[in-house]
């Protein structure tokens, strides 16, 4: 399955759910003097091993404590909150209709431009989120001026925050701004609370380029959720893990998302078995390249998503 079928952007723990990978929470103390000590210094540290274990992430971390509008010694002057700027943000989507025609010599409708940088803010920032409880079980949470956006680039930055949800028994609990929660069902509920209410904003922001509904666009939230998720499980050689710990986070439609992870298998011929999934929210990929839409697309059918295996 390849890259596209994700329908990905441009580019000792505590008992655990059954079958999801083991947390490896960082101990706060009796490690080496550089181990972060703040809730800011631990995401710091966790949002660069994201970017270091996926490949098509592409985030710049920026210093603990840093303030919203300060000077970026690694962004442009082009860098934007996306929410705050309606000039940046339309500059944005003009970017990255700039993108696809470089890219694919095709020249992309507003909407659609708009609709492609928005998946690709969603995929990356909603991992930023996810990619911290995979790994270590702990949920960050990421207000929307946290991120900024190199308009030229596509690069996001972002600032670590100092609110932090994690277990009771995790050492991480003890610093200033982590907040314990009960179990693992409560940290996912969590996890579906900080995503939801970093995009609210947002996809208000988008509205009025995208022309979509609001079901539409917590659909496709729903499918870059899901999508970082699995996505994560391949890269580290696991995806299984990932196809389990998407479905654990949306196992149902859980308000404001529209619908659960819904996996299914599709059988090869040599007998191997193969996740699959379709989008409730469209990407837009097809209208860019109609012979490639995404394995995970609505318009590509279980015998083409076979062909796509098999070849």
């Amino acid at each position: 399955m390849t890259m596209a079928s994700l329908a990905l952007p441009r580019a000792a723990a505590p008992p655990h759910a059954p079958g999801l990978p083991a947390a490896k929470p960082t101990h706060v103390a009796g490690l080496l003097p550089s181990t972060p000590t703040d809730v800011a210094g631990l995401l710091a540290a966790a949002y660069r091993r994201l970017d270091e274990v996926c490949e098509v992430l592409s985030v710049r971390v920026g210093e603990p404590g840093q303030g919203p509008t300060a000077p970026s010694p690694v962004m442009t002057t082009g860098a934007v909150v996306l929410t705050d700027d309606r000039e940046g943000l339309e500059a944005f989507v003009e970017a990255e209709a700039a993108r696809i025609l470089s890219r694919h010599d095709h020249t992309a409708p507003r909407h659609v431009a708009a609709s492609r940088a928005l998946h690709d803010y969603v995929w990356s920032v909603a991992l930023l989120m996810s990619g911290v409880w995979y790994l270590e079980r702990r949920v960050p949470r990421i207000a929307p001026d946290d991120i900024r956006v190199d308009v030229a680039s596509g690069t996001y930055e972002i600032r670590p925050g100092t609110d932090l949800a994690c277990l009771p028994d995790d050492p991480a609990a003890a610093l200033t701004g982590a907040r314990t929660i009960a179990h693992q069902e409560a940290l996912r509920a969590e996890l579906r609370a900080a995503v939801a209410d970093h995009m609210g904003p947002v996809l208000e922001a988008f509205g009025p380029y995208v022309r979509r509904g609001s079901r539409a666009l917590w659909g496709m939230v729903s499918d870059d959720l899901v999508s970082g998720l699995w996505y994560l499980g391949r890269t580290r050689g696991d995806e299984a893990a990932g196809v389990r710990a998407a479905s654990e986070v949306l196992p149902a439609a859980r308000a404001p998302f529209p619908g659960g992870a819904d996996f299914r298998v599709l059988r090869t011929a040599d007998g191997h078995e193969h996740p699959t999934r379709t989008r409730r929210g469209c990407c837009l990929y097809y209208t860019i390249r109609p012979t490639e839409a995404c394995s995970t697309c609505p318009r590509t059918c279980d015998a083409e998503r076979l062909r796509r295996l098999e070849g």
